[in-house]
């Protein structure tokens, strides 16, 4: 009888085709036994004939042994056969028990759990360059871009804008002005960095002069004609010049009073409740402006467009390429460190040895209950697809092992006539 249960691929097509390729073998044997009986029995040929008959009832035992294993032979519900179909429930539980009792026993998990060095394996494993790419693959190509789908934009930007508010709000801009401004009461500091800016402010005056003469001009009447506007240009810059040439004196009179108000600044921030409040309300109004607010708000679309567009680059993604290094770096930490393979093994060993022990009885009964859930004939067509095809072999042996005997009986019984 032929498999007629569904083939669902190739590997299945394979076996089939093998399957019936070794039954062919087996009968055909079987044909040409009895051919050879025919021969025998018309050419009158004895020992030809016991060779042939025993080969005959050899082949024709072993037929019916081998399917008696998964069907009724010629379909006779005949006692004992069909064994497989039959006996599926206690097969089933039989073969649940066993896995469960021999193969789930502690003394033979913990010799084979020694023996396999997971943590070594899997750092082995991730080091390789390929199978890196393969795990940051699967994260850009789908963990990160279905993040990116799943999650709403505007939850994103509430959030940014609320942590945002709470981190500034949290903090006293006044205290952190007049912290990062008390160096300046102390030493050459403050007058180093006052000389500095006076010089800047020197500079940018006389490369400026056009700009004020301009300016002068704009403002002077029609009716001078211009004649006072050099004058009056350089009477300003002169005295902007003198001005600044004389604060840039350590102890000339300018220098003294922006020191004493630079000073009486700094106090008033250091110790005046009111101005560090000022400070703070001056700096959250700044960020509380709609420009800033619409900034924050751009901050995820900006951050969102940047992955996309950096994950489109397939191999040449940043974000892909430092995650592969990133899991072989992992790799090579824990292959070098001794400690770490150690805790992994012992961590992976100690779960895993506890998680089968304490369901062996399940895992037997799952095996148990999964063979009987099964139709008894897919089950019987199943294993026979694959135990099948070596099974013709006992047919084949039966059929020329049967002969052989056959042929020493002949000649047992051909010298005990001769003997007697």
């Amino acid at each position: 009888m032929l498999i007629i249960m569904e083939i669902s691929t190739d590997q299945d097509i394979a076996k089939v085709k093998a399957l019936k390729k070794m039954k062919a073998t087996a009968l055909s044997l079987l044909g040409f036994a009895v051919l050879l009986f025919i021969i025998a029995i018309y050419f009158k040929i004895p020992m030809l004939q016991a060779f042939s008959e025993a080969a005959m009832v050899g082949g024709i035992a072993d037929w019916f042994a081998v399917v008696a294993l998964f069907r009724h032979p010629m379909g006779i519900p005949i006692w004992h056969t069909a064994i497989i179909p039959t006996k599926k429930n206690e097969i089933g539980e039989n073969l649940g028990n066993f896995v469960s009792e021999e193969f789930l026993d502690r003394e033979k998990l913990e010799v084979k759990l020694d023996e396999f060095n997971f943590a070594t394996k899997g750092s082995d494993w991730l080091l390789k360059e390929e199978n890196a790419n393969k795990i940051a693959n699967a994260v850009a190509v789908n963990i990160i871009p279905g993040i990116l789908r799943t999650i709403k934009d505007e939850d994103v930007r509430r959030f940014i804008q609320v942590q945002f508010k709470e981190k500034i709000e949290a903090i006293n801009f006044g205290d952190w002005v007049a912290l990062a401004l008390e160096p300046l009461q102390k030493g050459n500091l403050k007058n180093q960095m006052l000389t500095n800016l006076l010089e800047v402010m020197s500079t940018e005056l006389t490369d400026n002069k056009d700009l004020i003469r301009q300016k002068v001009k704009a403002s002077t009447p029609l009716l001078s004609f211009g004649l006072a506007d050099k004058s009056i240009t350089e009477g300003v810059f002169n005295g902007l010049q003198d001005f600044l040439n004389e604060a840039k004196k350590p102890e000339s009179a300018v220098r003294v009073k922006i020191d004493e108000y630079i000073f009486n600044f700094l106090e008033k921030v250091k110790n005046s409740e009111e101005m560090r409040v000022k400070i703070n309300d001056m700096i959250l109004g700044f960020v509380g402006q709609k420009e800033v607010q619409d900034y924050i708000n751009s901050i995820w679309d900006e951050i969102k467009l940047s992955i996309t567009n950096d994950l489109n680059k397939g191999d040449d993604s940043s974000i892909k390429n430092s995650i592969s290094n990133l899991i072989q770096t992992f790799g090579n930490g824990i292959k070098e460190d001794p400690v770490m393979i150690d805790k992994i093994n012992g961590f992976i060993k100690n779960d895993l040895l506890s998680m089968l022990l304490n369901n062996k009885k399940v895992i037997g009964d799952l095996i148990s209950s999964t063979v009987k859930s099964w139709d008894g004939k897919e089950v019987s067509e199943k294993l026979e697809l694959e135990i099948g095809k070596d099974l013709q072999y006992i047919r084949i042996n039966g059929t020329l092992v049967g002969g052989v005997i056959g042929l020493v009986i002949y000649g047992v019984e051909q010298l005990y006539h001769f003997v007697f």
